[in-house]
């Protein structure tokens, strides 16, 4: 069976592609009477025409990226084989499986409907739908009409074009902004290594890491691309930025000790946040002020005045590992202790 698996290249990371389908046209079925020599005139045998491969996407753990597909514009699928004599039933064309990322969603481009969504592991949707075969001739004889001379002409295949969007599944996602030390605090606490330099945008696409907890636990945990006022608007990373949190349960709101205004620095993200979705604020919040270490506790004790009442905050830093003990720990409870955690 053809397939588009690829393993996943971690310094390409593609999560959304446009491309063009075509499922397989269903074959003719097949008009013909049997003759042979012993056989001058014989009843209809004309077999039926095969099925019209299908396209389906099939779910992959080990793909992170949609980057094998970069490269496949046109995917067309085979047609059906035509009935022929003697009942013979025209082969099946091959179905196309196009292995995908846990989190991807597919869109008609033309109506922007979301028209497949892949979650599972091995999870199989048939994407484009294959054309049905047509019947053969020996399907409508009847005690009236035994040598009938219609057949039927195979289905067509459907066409369009298609947007896969990969979103990152995590159970927790990290925001805010660029250099807010998500990357180094993702590094500490999980075995992922994301790449970190004391700049803007150092993280341009997902990083993904577990967190193991206590009892042989452990989630997920995704560094996303730092977020910029006016992200929802399009600037910046923008939406790809926030379509990534879209899957997040628990959003951890990463603001440096350094900030000019931590209240006012929060709020902006939140509002980012509004603006592209207001359904993502039915998530559980969690701010940390990270770099803490460069702070007393008459700093800690204004900070904590200016950041709202009723989101739960904590202090870290992932130089001394400061608060990455607690950190872990409400981070568990938020995930667990919820009646909805989607």
């Amino acid at each position: 069976m053809p397939t588009f698996a690829a393993t996943m290249e971690k310094t390409n990371f593609v999560d959304q592609i446009r491309v063009f389908c075509k499922s397989g046209h269903g074959g003719a079925g097949s008009k013909h009477f049997l003759r042979n020599k012993l056989t001058a005139h014989g009843g209809p045998d004309g077999g039926d025409g095969g099925r019209g491969a299908h396209i389906i996407l099939r779910g992959n753990k080990n793909l992170w990226t949609l980057l094998h597909l970069r490269y496949f514009k046109n995917i067309l699928a085979e047609n059906g084989e035509n009935g022929s004599k003697n009942n013979c039933t025209g082969r099946d064309g091959k179905d196309i499986f196009i292995e995908v990322p846990l989190g991807t969603i597919s869109k008609d481009e033309e109506s922007d409907k979301i028209d497949a969504e892949i979650l599972e592991h091995g999870q199989e949707i048939v994407w484009m739908k294959g054309g049905r075969g047509g019947l053969g001739n020996s399907n409508f004889a009847t005690p009236t009409n035994q040598a009938p001379e219609h057949s039927q002409p195979g289905e067509p295949g459907v066409e369009g074009w298609k947007m896969l969007e990969l979103k990152v599944l995590a159970d927790v996602g990290l925001v805010g902004f660029p250099n807010a030390g998500k990357s180094t605090l993702l590094s500490v606490i999980t075995a992922a290594r994301p790449k970190i330099a004391d700049y803007a945008f150092t993280t341009l696409t997902p990083q993904l890491g577990m967190v193991e907890y206590r009892d042989h636990k452990s989630f997920c945990i995704a560094d996303l691309p730092g977020i910029i006022e006016g992200a929802a608007e399009g600037k910046g990373l923008g939406h790809r930025f926030l379509r990534h949190i879209e899957r997040n349960p628990v959003l951890l709101f990463l603001i440096p000790a350094d900030s000019n205004d931590h209240k006012k620095e929060f709020e902006i993200l939140v509002n980012e946040l509004k603006e592209f979705n207001p359904e993502l604020l039915d998530k559980k919040f969690i701010i940390a002020i990270s770099k803490s270490d460069m702070l007393d506790e008459e700093l800690k004790v204004a900070i904590e005045k200016e950041l709202p009442k009723n989101v739960p905050h904590l202090f870290i830093s992932s130089i001394t590992n400061q608060g990455l003990v607690e950190l872990k720990d409400i981070l568990w409870q938020a995930l667990n202790d919820s009646p909805d955690n989607s």
